[in-house]
């Protein structure tokens, strides 16, 4: 079984610091909380900027300042949202792939999230891929529904991408799939057999499907864009704490974490 690729995904675009009084939201807090991560065990930090209010955003020159201070902390690989907020345009949510990371989120559908809906069509489905190909950055299938793997290898057929692809399953939205052991088994049986893939469970479905992930031979998404509690009631002190407890739990059942260098090789990413 291959290494345990862990994701910390450290703010999110909606969870606040009223909800969770730790969590990351100035570029020094978030490479901060990158660092603390990536020394618990990660070797991603998805990422999603804020602006001087809190609020978030996808100015390119805020994600550059963030992924610039987490770079001079550590070799983590920096991977940021073109997902952003509901609310963001488009054109707005592409604009950290143009400072040319690793890796960037690219959602293959529109589904229910929430109250509201989070919007991507066909059209610029394509035009982020096809963004992505160009600037040699790794897409990351966000995947909320099972219609979504369908439309990302529709772009695989099209040439807009090309294998390996890495999926990662975001369970447990309200309004799109749940997080039912038997949804998981579903997804991964739907992908391609070249394919890697991470789990995301929303709430207080983060742990089980982790545990289901790290037994299923996939990879694991935690943090406070997710999840801001480490049991019923009780906040998580820290985007880390929930890291080295997958880490903990792992180790335990016998299967190794991957650094970032070894995380580049199972993904297929350019090794440093």
């Amino acid at each position: 079984m291959e290494k345990l690729i862990i994701t910390a995904a450290l703010t999110g675009a909606e969870t606040t610091k009223e909800q969770q009084p730790n969590l990351p939201v100035t570029p020094d807090e978030i490479a901060q909380a990158a660092y603390e991560c990536y020394q618990a065990g990660a070797s991603i930090v998805h990422i999603h900027a804020r602006d001087k209010q809190g609020a978030a955003t996808q100015d390119i020159e805020v994600y550059r300042e963030i992924f610039s201070k987490i770079a001079k902390k550590c070799d983590v690989i920096i991977q940021p949202s073109t997902g952003g907020g509901t609310w963001h345009t488009l054109e707005e949510r592409l604009q950290p792939v143009y400072l040319k990371p690793e890796m960037a989120t690219l959602t293959t559908g529109t589904c229910n999230f929430g109250g509201d809906v989070f919007m991507n069509t066909r059209e610029y489905i394509e035009k982020y891929a096809e963004e992505m190909t160009r600037l040699q950055v790794k897409p990351e299938f966000e995947i909320f529904e099972r219609g979504m793997i369908a439309n990302a290898l529709d772009l695989l057929r099209k040439g807009l991408v090309t294998e390996p692809l890495h999926f990662d399953f975001v369970m447990g939205v309200s309004g799109a799939i749940t997080a039912e052991p038997r949804d998981l088994v579903y997804l991964v049986e739907s992908i391609p057999e070249k394919s890697t893939w991470t789990v995301a469970g929303i709430g207080r479905h983060q742990l089980p499907l982790a545990l289901l992930a790290i037994a299923m031979g996939g990879h694991v998404r935690v943090g406070f864009e997710d999840n801001i509690y480490y049991s019923k009631g009780v906040l998580a002190s820290s985007n880390a704490q929930l890291v080295e407890r997958i880490a903990n739990i792992a180790k335990e059942c016998g299967r190794e974490i991957a650094t970032p260098e070894e995380a580049r090789r199972i993904l297929g990413l350019n090794v440093k």
